[in-house]
């Protein structure tokens, strides 16, 4: 088992991204059965990006997912471009495409950020009041997702909270804006109070070109601001990382 400073970190290493993707929809079925038995409802956001998309597929032609009611079920976004659902860019438009017309979520359960919103700000605003509504979460308190999936890209950063981003500061909101002045998209983001509420955290990272940083993420000493990963390191207890063999290869201590 790798360790960090002394806490051992929750690492399942796969032979390669199909596996992975397996595992982490193996992982999302028990845990959604488990929330549904004790409390009724599943709560879980998502992110983009390549790396779930074979995930997505999987679970949207996988027989175990209808082994517990849909119904129950309530999907948020971790982030979202400022782009239209039906823009290629959409984190929404990925997940619909790829699972949401399968499984039998009530419409009224999916929870999709308005990335196309003129003002990303009231956007963010307006999902905070979803947040808060569904989770029926008082101001001053912090909704807690049954189940968060992210990723961690190449620079180490979780879903659009990019390095030095003033989202990694946003301590008050539910929701954050990034925006960006030229050569990316604008997003909106849960922020890391959010994440860090979370009853479990899957972070899924595969290809040989995440084996650096991986290494750097887990060895270095924790620089939330320099690797935004590291905003895990209080809650490590509750995040399971899913690792292929490519992404997972320069990690000692295991």
């Amino acid at each position: 088992m790798h360790t960090v400073k002394g806490q051992p970190v929750h690492l399942i290493e796969v032979p390669d991204a199909e596996s992975m993707a397996s595992r982490a929809r193996d992982e999302l079925l028990s845990c959604a059965e488990e929330s549904i038995q004790k409390q009724g409802r599943f709560l879980w956001a998502i992110s983009g990006g390549s790396t779930p998309k074979r995930f997505f597929e999987l679970l949207a032609n996988c027989r175990g997912a209808q082994r517990f009611s849909w119904q129950a079920v309530h999907l948020f976004w971790v982030d979202e471009r400022a782009v239209g659902p039906d823009d290629a860019a959409s984190n929404y438009r990925l997940a619909a495409e790829t699972f949401l017309g399968a499984l039998p979520i009530p419409a009224e359960n999916v929870h999709r950020m308005r990335g196309e919103a003129e003002d990303l700000n009231q956007a963010a605003r307006e999902y905070e009041q979803t947040l808060r509504d569904v989770f029926q979460s008082p101001a001053g308190t912090l909704p807690a997702f049954d189940l968060i999936l992210l990723g961690m890209g190449a620079d180490g950063h979780i879903a659009s909270l990019k390095p030095d981003s003033y989202a990694l500061y946003d301590t008050e909101d539910l929701v954050s804006t990034v925006f960006q002045m030229e050569g990316d998209w604008s997003r909106l983001t849960l922020t890391v109070p959010v994440l860090r509420a979370a009853r479990k955290l899957i972070v899924l990272v595969s290809g040989a070109e995440k084996a650096s940083i991986v290494r750097t993420v887990f060895e270095s000493e924790p620089d939330t601001l320099k690797y935004p990963a590291h905003a895990l390191w209080p809650v490590l207890d509750r995040v399971l990382w899913i690792m292929d063999a490519a992404a997972a290869k320069l990690l000692g201590g295991r």
